[in-house]
C-alpha cells in the first residue's frame, strides 16, 4: 500500500509531459476536511468530471492535502493549453454542479469556476537537468 511514508508511484506516458502546480485553501473544519477527502476518493468521485479531465487534455491529477490546505499536480502533453482547457472544462456535463458542492468544503467564492477557485503555483526548484 502507498502511504506518505512510502511514496506514492506516479505514471509513466508515452510521450513529453509537463505539469501545472495548483492549491486551494478549505475551511478549517476537520469534519468537511474529512469529507472532502471522502468524496475524492476512487468510490465518490463522480465518473462524469473524472471523464471531462481527460476530455479536455489532462492525463494525471492528483490531489493531496495537509490540514486545510490541498494541492493539486496536473500532468499534461506538452500540447495542452490551461486557459483553453479550463474553459472547455467549465462547460462540461455536470463540472458546475461539481464546482458548486465542493465550494461547501473550499475557501473560495460562490459559483466560482475550478480555474477562478485554484491558484496556480510558481515552481521554485528542481533536481533534473
Amino acid at each position: 500500500m502507498e502511504t506518505k511514508q512510502t511514496g506514492y508511484r506516479s505514471k509513466k506516458h508515452q510521450q513529453p509531459t509537463k505539469r501545472y502546480c495548483q492549491t486551494i485553501e478549505l475551511k478549517d473544519h476537520p469534519e468537511l476536511i474529512a469529507t472532502y477527502v471522502k468524496k475524492h476518493s476512487q468510490t465518490e468521485a463522480w465518473p462524469e468530471i473524472l471523464c471531462g479531465i481527460r476530455e479536455v487534455g489532462i492525463l494525471e491529477m492528483e490531489l493531496y492535502n495537509l490540514g486545510n490546505r490541498v494541492f493539486m499536480i496536473v500532468e499534461t502533453p506538452l500540447d495542452f493549453d490551461w486557459d483553453t482547457a479550463m474553459k472547455t472544462l467549465s462547460g462540461l456535463h455536470r463540472q458546475s454542479e461539481w464546482e458548486a458542492t465542493m465550494s461547501i468544503f473550499q475557501k473560495a467564492e460562490a459559483g466560482a469556476s475550478s480555474a477562478e477557485k485554484w491558484t496556480l503555483m510558481d515552481r521554485i526548484f528542481h533536481l533534473y537537468e
